[in-house]
């Protein structure tokens, strides 16, 4: 990892750790609610893993925080000005995409905004999100396949999609060319999930 990935690791690891701790959780509740490893728990506390998407998504959804509880760089004032040198990535393709969440919202009804770039022959798959999961997508530059569960979307710069996230779903980039777009998902009711559960 760079200083800014691991600075990054640090920073979520802190925020895992404070919001297990609010709900009395042990590592191991933690890791059974999330559906992860308790190694994976731990190393994620200390800071010693970059942890992907996926994981982060695990986490944040047992915690009931919301992503962008986890991952943004500073505590939420009413308004908040982002910059982009500080959007973190937070998926890196192999063929040079990345995709960075730009910003997000506070529980119960999280909104996060998106910014992916593909690179030709990258993909990305998500597992389910939870239930009631919207998700938007505008291709603003070349052109994507979006799979949701069984359905496939070809989309052209300036296209857009609505779907459910609730299902396995994954965005592609088969073509020539880098593309280029913007992602929001709304999850609904985060806060009120897990929230009574102690350990």
């Amino acid at each position: 990892m760079d200083s800014h990935e691991e600075s990054l690791a640090r920073l979520i690891g802190a925020r895992v750790k404070r919001e297990r701790k609010a709900l009395d959780w042990t590592l191991d509740h933690l890791a059974e609610a999330a559906e992860v490893s308790r190694r994976m728990v731990v190393n994620v506390e200390q800071g010693a893993v970059n942890p992907s998407v996926g994981t982060l998504l695990r986490l944040s959804d047992a915690l009931g925080v919301g992503l962008p509880s986890l991952v943004e760089t500073a505590d939420q004032p009413a308004s908040k000005l982002v910059r982009s040198g500080d959007i973190p990535v937070l998926w890196s393709g192999e063929h040079g995409g990345r995709g960075r969440l730009v910003v997000g919202t506070e529980p119960p009804d999280i909104v996060e905004l998106w910014d992916w770039e593909l690179g030709p022959g990258d993909r990305h798959e998500s597992e389910a999100h939870a239930p009631h999961t919207r998700e938007l997508a505008h291709v603003l530059d070349g052109a994507i396949v979006i799979d949701v569960g069984a359905e496939r979307h070809e989309l052209s710069t300036g296209d857009a999609l609505t779907f459910f996230g609730d299902a396995d779903h994954a965005y592609s980039n088969p073509h020539d060319e880098p593309a280029r777009f913007s992602l929001s998902v709304y999850e609904p009711g985060v806060r009120t999930k897990h929230r009574t559960e102690k350990h």
